[in-house]
């Protein structure tokens, strides 16, 4: 099947590669949360200082980030089933080299090329099922894709506390990327076989000026905010953290002209003419910012903090995850068509209300609190995640005009990668930065449950101003036209197949 051509709907092979691509959007999630339980024992084995521990996630969110419209473009240009191919071929071989790593300098570098290789991978997910699936059928497949970001979810945490628990072959930490293997080379054998190859008709050429300045400004804020602690906070720290503002408005100016030019930039800027989506995408940053620092110093504090296995960190966690799922499909289905906006800023408020609970609860009980304990707080952040996450995206992309959905869609993933990357980045001033540098074993435990709750400190300031402005969206989403799908991101780029 070629771009110009409908799909079948009695093509059994359409369902082998709807598999197909949903088993590699499953693998990307569950990599990006089986590392973070992970770390303090890869820190131990590896001897990782915390500054590279810092790199381990954020390179791959850095790079995701960074990739990510690129690797959309790339499809529309070259087709989006050899480039997701040639990402999950690449993903597959920079987990190998994750697992192989002989140092931590090895381990980041393979990680950046990850998240690289990702970001060719994952774009082309929902561009291949528009592609392949007729729009009667689309509704049941993307509530299936809804389903697997949930069992993503849940299963990350878990699948990375069991298979370090377990130590697999005496690899340990090794085997949570080692696991990748089996899954890439059956979905690249499957892959070449079953999806079927589309293009848009229009494609857009690659902004390679912008991808850089993009990848440029991030790197020099976020590289002196990830090193500064470890460093002394040196001159050249801060010259190149207010270097990247001037970076970041010479990407301003050259996108303006090459809109101007041959109306293909990267970043779409008339789009934050779009109040509602301004504020979206501020509220999307921020967020991402929230959760990059949270998750992270979240499994510190366990692990190295209270001294928990990883097995019993990440069982710790699946309340939170399932709260995250039900919530999440409540808020759409049910209470964000009665209620609208306010809906994301009572999840903005209860996700607030948990995090200061946890913070009562970790000085409260001290280095003797319990799983059971921290359910609750867990419980109710999870609960006001959900209830941001699923409709968020639907309320920024409510008054963008339906020609540039997808540009608006791939700024919204980017911007929410790079807020984890420098939420991560982050941790080491609000977490890292509390600790001292040379500590006796019996001053670890209480240095990093003060710690984790100063950094909880700041979540908790950081729900507020998502709270704020959460104002600025509009009060109900725009409603879609009965039969029609919302805007899954990709629509100005695919062809017409129905």
């Amino acid at each position: 099947m070629n771009s110009t051509e409908t799909p079948s709907g009695t093509d059994r092979r359409r369902w082998f590669a709807l598999a197909i691509v949903m088993t590699a959007a499953f693998m990307d999630l569950v990599d990006v949360t089986i590392v973070n339980i992970a770390i303090p024992s890869i820190q131990r084995d590896a001897g990782a200082s915390f500054s590279e521990i810092q790199w381990i996630t954020a390179g791959y969110a850095l790079a995701f980030a960074a990739g990510l419209i690129t690797g959309g473009r790339l499809g529309d240009i070259h087709g989006r089933k050899r480039v997701f191919l040639v990402g999950i071929g690449g993903f597959t071989v920079a987990s190998a080299l994750c697992g192989l790593a002989v140092n931590p300098e090895m381990l980041v570098a393979s990680r950046f090329l990850q998240g690289a290789m990702a970001a060719l991978m994952v774009p082309q997910v929902l561009s291949i099922v528009h592609a392949t699936f007729p729009a009667h059928e689309r509704g049941k497949v993307f509530g299936l894709f809804g389903a697997v970001v949930g069992l993503g979810a849940v299963s990350g945490p878990l699948l990375g506390a069991l298979l370090t628990e377990w130590n697999l072959f005496g690899w340990e930490w090794r085997s949570i990327f080692l696991i990748n293997l089996p899954v890439g080379i059956a979905g690249l054998v499957l892959g070449s076989r079953f999806i079927t190859e589309s293009k848009a008709p229009r494609a857009l050429k690659l902004d390679l000026v912008g991808v850089a300045l993009v990848t440029l400004g991030l790197l020099m804020l976020i590289y002196p905010l990830t090193r500064g602690r470890e460093l002394g906070w040196p001159l050249w720290g801060h010259l190149s953290m207010a270097g990247s503002l001037v970076v970041l408005a010479v990407l301003v100016a050259y996108e303006r002209r090459k809109a101007a030019r041959d109306g293909s930039p990267l970043v779409e800027l008339s789009l934050f003419k779009v109040k509602s989506f301004a504020a979206g995408i501020a509220v999307q940053t921020v967020f991402g910012v929230a959760l990059g620092v949270f998750f992270l110093v979240w499994t510190l504090y366990m692990q190295i903090g209270l001294g928990w296995s990883p097995l019993k960190a990440g069982l710790t966690g699946v309340p939170f995850s399932i709260a995250v799922s039900a919530a999440a499909g409540m808020s759409v289905q049910l209470l964000v068509p009665r209620f609208g906006r306010r809906v994301l800023q009572a999840g903005a408020l209860v996700m607030a209300a948990g995090v200061l609970l946890y913070i009562w609860e970790s000085g409260h009980y001290g280095l003797a609190i319990t799983p059971w304990q921290m359910a609750l707080p867990l419980v109710v952040m999870g609960v006001g995640m959900g209830l941001i996450v699923a409709p968020l995206t639907d309320a920024i992309l409510s008054e963008v005009p339906r020609e540039h959905s997808g540009s608006a869609s791939g700024l919204i993933n980017t911007v929410q990668q790079m807020g984890n990357a420098l939420g991560l980045g982050l941790v080491s001033v609000v977490f890292f930065g509390t600790i001292a540098e040379h500590l006796r074993p019996e001053q670890v435990g209480p240095a990093f449950a003060d710690a984790f709750e100063n950094a909880l400190g700041w979540v908790a300031a950081v729900m507020g101003a998502i709270f704020l402005l959460m104002f600025a969206l509009p009060k109900r989403p725009a409603q879609h036209v009965e039969g029609e799908q919302a805007p899954t991101g990709r629509e100005e780029q695919e062809p017409a197949l129905v």
